[in-house]
């Protein structure tokens, strides 16, 4: 694998760090599904690993609580601790498992608590700065691409072991 390069004001996600790390962005993240707007905020945060595009999540006071309900899904992350999931109900379509949310947080992710991701691939917008993304490959990671960032980004075919 080789990395490539980056453009001008672009973020090689080959610099990022491992371990993974969270801090806050200021940057404006949305999604609209039905032409409902399920979260809107510029209080974000975004995790941040060596060969994914960040994954963002919302403060749950931006997200519209209305379209959540758990899901008993669950999955271990080695530096964030145990997500739960949730489905996403919106105009009578049920998305499953298609957001998630660490309610105990790691103490070096502690930022997260009180905070949802969720996967792009699912919806008919989300955005960072009014740019569309791009769902990272593979379909278990939940980075969101832009143009902002250089890739390549683990999950397309033979990335398992980057």
């Amino acid at each position: 694998m080789t990395p490539d390069r980056p453009a001008p004001g672009q973020e090689s996600v080959w610099a990022y760090p491992r371990p993974a790390i969270a801090e806050p962005t200021p940057r404006r993240l949305q999604i609209v599904h039905r032409g409902v707007t399920l979260a809107d905020t510029a209080r974000g945060v975004r995790t941040l690993e060596t060969s994914h595009p960040p994954t963002y999540y919302f403060p749950r006071e931006d997200v519209d609580a209305a379209v959540l309900r758990p899901h008993p899904q669950r999955s271990f992350c080695e530096w964030k601790g145990w997500a739960s999931y949730f489905d996403v109900v919106v105009a009578g379509e049920i998305i499953p498992a298609a957001a998630w949310s660490y309610a105990a947080p790691t103490a070096n992710f502690v930022i997260l608590q009180d905070h949802v991701a969720f996967y792009a691939a699912p919806f008919d917008a989300c955005t960072v700065d009014g740019e569309r993304v791009t769902p990272q490959p593979g379909g278990f990671y939940g980075g969101w691409a832009t143009s902002r960032e250089a890739g390549p980004f683990k999950g397309v075919p033979g990335s398992r072991f980057w």
